[in-house]
């Protein structure tokens, strides 16, 4: 895959929030959200501030190693597991649920991106040692969104009647005709077959999804030494017991959480999640339900579980595993978990970790950097040939279809369709209407005001209308423009959050994966447009 990669701003774009976009230019009304900026300086002291904060690094491994049992590790991997156990080595951790087949691109970027962060750092920080690890979100219960992807525009879904968490749910025949249907899609292209093999090896009939994702991440990067942890595990829980059950017992979180979140919407900010008394969900075979309390007893919502006080706290003593924290906690765990010293997520991971700062400081946790993911857009040849012919840059094509439209219309229009000068020599003419009106009567002035607002008005509207009727001449570039927008930002959005990455690597193979890795940034916050060559 022969590629230029070029960058503009987030801002130039057009699809970033003001939270995301104010992060980026590290906006003084943003900074008593978050601790340190996501810089050299920021992660250094971040560094320090990890070095004064115990943590038990030999359960991670030991969890980890358990793990990987399943798969055979890289060297580059194992490697990085071990290094674990250092108080040198640190970690740059990205996170997602276990979308079927990886879901949207973007899940590939976070990846990515992690993986070059702690490889930059490598190589300035040598002194210590940064592994880039993907925290696994598989007790997501969320399968309207983790249940389906898109393939070349096609929307493929899973039809299960499994329920909970999706991580948990198995590979049925219904997930199996999917593959047979990617099969058929991608295997005519020249890695198709390749990434086919690759799908068919983890999903296997019966698996469990969160251990067919980790195969499927861990056989596309295991060459950069990714770390992949699912972190629904018994041992991994047990170290936010105390958390758990301050949570069941005294809703602390909820309460911080929410003092946060009126700060941030009276700094002019919207919040991303809203906190529940109790911020855990109770996980047992099907089962990912809320916790609520009611007449002294703890509910599982949709089920006919109740637990006393004594009761769920020796279930939290005894199953630390089946307390799945929501959004809230989550962040919380897996700083508890890792050594870890930036999060990289996307804007709107970015606004509710925000959210977030004052409760990392009550249970005495480090709060990670924050850092927004890597943005791309891919741009094959064939459209760019279609973009150039119709006299544009890809970067224009972050505006809407009218604007380019009217640029095309006004820019090839044998008739000026302006009445710049018209408006102006109307406008003159009032005033000097205006003048010998108010030497007569003063009073007389105001009407004159209204009468030239209302031929301004129809003159704009004129103006509109001789455009409107020129744009019929045009209806073979505002198709073209539309179809270019269609495959660029399908539903109107960003190509990352639809297209899925399987399509991409059946034509270029796992040099695609190696091209976005080089285009890939370090600490620079800017959008990033790869264009095949």
């Amino acid at each position: 895959m022969d590629c230029i990669a070029t960058r503009i701003s987030y801002r130039q774009t057009g699809y970033f929030t003001k939270t995301a976009l104010d992060y980026v230019d590290q906006a003084v009304s943003l900074k008593p959200f978050f601790t340190l900026p996501p810089s050299l300086q920021g992660i250094q002291k971040a560094m320090e501030a990890r070095k004064k904060s115990s943590m038990d690094r030999k359960t991670l491994v030991n969890c980890l190693k358990k793990q990987y049992q399943s798969v055979h590790a890289s060297k580059a991997v194992e490697k990085n597991i071990e290094s674990i156990l250092s108080e040198n080595t640190f970690t740059i951790t990205t996170a997602h649920q276990p979308n079927i087949f990886t879901g949207p691109l973007y899940f590939i970027y976070k990846i990515l991106h992690a993986i070059k962060l702690s490889d930059h750092l490598k190589t300035i920080l040598p002194d210590h040692y940064f592994v880039p690890v993907f925290y696994m979100g598989s007790e997501d219960a969320d399968f309207d969104e983790l249940g389906h992807c898109y393939l070349d525009g096609q929307k493929l879904e899973w039809n299960t009647s499994q329920t909970g968490a999706v991580g948990r749910m198995k590979i049925d025949k219904e997930f199996i005709k999917l593959i047979t249907q990617i099969e058929g899609q991608l295997s005519v292209l020249p890695f198709g077959n390749e990434i086919v093999s690759l799908v068919k090896k983890s999903y296997k009939e019966n698996r469990l999804v969160q251990d067919a994702t980790f195969e499927f991440v861990h056989s596309l990067f295991s060459e950069y030494g990714l770390i992949v942890l699912i972190a629904d595990d018994a041992d991994l829980k047990n170290q936010m017991i105390p958390v758990f059950e301050d949570d069941l017992f005294h809703q602390t979180a909820s309460g911080i959480v929410e003092k946060t979140a009126d700060r941030l919407l009276t700094a002019g900010y919207k919040t991303q999640v809203n906190p529940r008394e109790i911020n855990l969900f109770y996980l047992k075979d099907s089962i990912r339900e809320r916790i609520v309390t009611q007449n002294k007893k703890f509910k599982i919502q949709n089920s006919g579980i109740s637990f006393s006080e004594e009761e769920i706290n020796n279930e939290l003593s005894a199953h630390p595993d089946r307390f799945s924290p929501n959004v809230i906690l989550r962040g919380l765990y897996q700083e508890t978990i890792l050594p870890n010293l930036v999060y990289i997520g996307g804007g709107g991971e970015l606004s509710y970790w925000l959210q977030l700062k004052d409760m990392f400081e009550h249970y005495n946790v480090p709060y990670p950097v924050l850092m927004l993911r890597n943005s791309f857009l891919i741009t094959e040849k064939k459209w760019q040939e279609k973009i150039q012919k119709l006299g544009f840059g890809v970067e224009d094509f972050f505006s809407g279809e009218e604007v380019l439209l009217n640029k095309i219309v006004e820019n090839e229009s044998k008739h000026n369709l302006k009445l710049n000068g018209t408006l102006s020599k109307t406008e003159q003419l009032y005033e000097s209407i205006k003048k010998q009106a108010a030497s007569v009567d003063s009073t007389l002035s105001r009407h004159v005001d209204v009468l030239k607002l209302q031929s301004l008005h129809r003159l704009h509207e004129l103006e509109k209308k001789m455009l409107r009727a020129e744009k019929r001449k045009f209806t073979d570039q505002q198709r073209q423009i539309h179809s270019i927008k269609e495959k660029l930002f399908p539903f109107g959005g960003l190509q990352e959050r639809y297209d899925n990455f399987m399509s991409y690597y059946a034509k270029w193979g796992k040099d695609f994966l190696k091209k976005l890795h080089e285009s890939s940034l370090e600490f620079e916050q800017e959008f990033v447009i790869i264009s095949e060559k």
